[in-house]
Parts: C-alpha cells; structure tokens; sequence
C-alpha cells in the first residue's frame, strides 16, 4: 500500500474496545507510516492518553460497551483543535447527531479507505 506522505510521522490515538479490530486498525496505521497511541479501549484511558503524551489524530470507535461512547473524547480532542474520525459498525447517525462535522468510517473498512479518510482529515 503507498503511504500518503502526510500520515507519515503522524501520531494517530487508537480508541477501540474489540482487540481484534483495534490491532487491525493499528497494522493499518503503522503501515501508514504512523505512530500509534494506544490503542486503549475506554474513554478514561484515552483521555489519560492524550494528557500524558502529543497526539495529532484520532481515531475513536463510537460504542465503547457497556453504554459507553467516545463522545467525552471527541470533546477533549475539539477543545484541543486535534482532528478525529469515528469509525463504527451501528451507522453514522449517532455520531453526527453529536458531531455533525465530524468523519464517520463504517466499519469493516479497508487499509486504503482508512488512509483515505485520515489524509482527508488532515487537509480539512
């Protein structure tokens, strides 16, 4: 897979429940070029995560189980100007009644559209 020349060097958060799915993402980035944080499977972690070290992406499951979502941390990267992507298997409905202006990837996604869709986020 080539590498889009701005994700290279990216430090990417990895917020993901399913082990499965959050190492495949992480084979997927580190592909990229990038450099994972995390990846971690609960908003306490993810927001430790991003006051203990640099992040310049994110990219957050939407339901974290038990009822939990990544909301708190999309809120916390916005208010640190960091770009974010959600990526979900329930659709994007829930996720742009939050954060209308945020990316949605529907899960299962590929290496290529996942690189499409940070490079995206990086130029908007």
């Amino acid at each position: 897979m080539n590498s889009p020349r701005s994700l290279k060097g990216q430090r990417v958060l990895v917020v993901e429940d399913e082990a499965l799915i959050a190492m495949l993402t992480c084979d997927y980035l580190e592909e990229l070029g990038c450099s994972i944080v995390g990846p971690v499977a609960t908003a306490d972690k993810a927001l430790a995560a991003i006051e203990g070290e640099p992040v310049d992406l994110a990219v957050l499951d939407v339901n974290l189980g038990n009822g939990r979502t990544s909301f708190p941390i999309a809120k916390a990267l916005s208010e640190r100007s960091t770009p974010f992507m959600f990526v979900t298997g329930y659709g994007s409905s829930g996720a742009r009644e939050e954060f209308p202006d945020a990316r949605v990837l529907a899960k299962p996604f590929s290496d290529a559209q996942l690189a499409r869709e940070l490079a995206a986020l990086l130029e908007s």
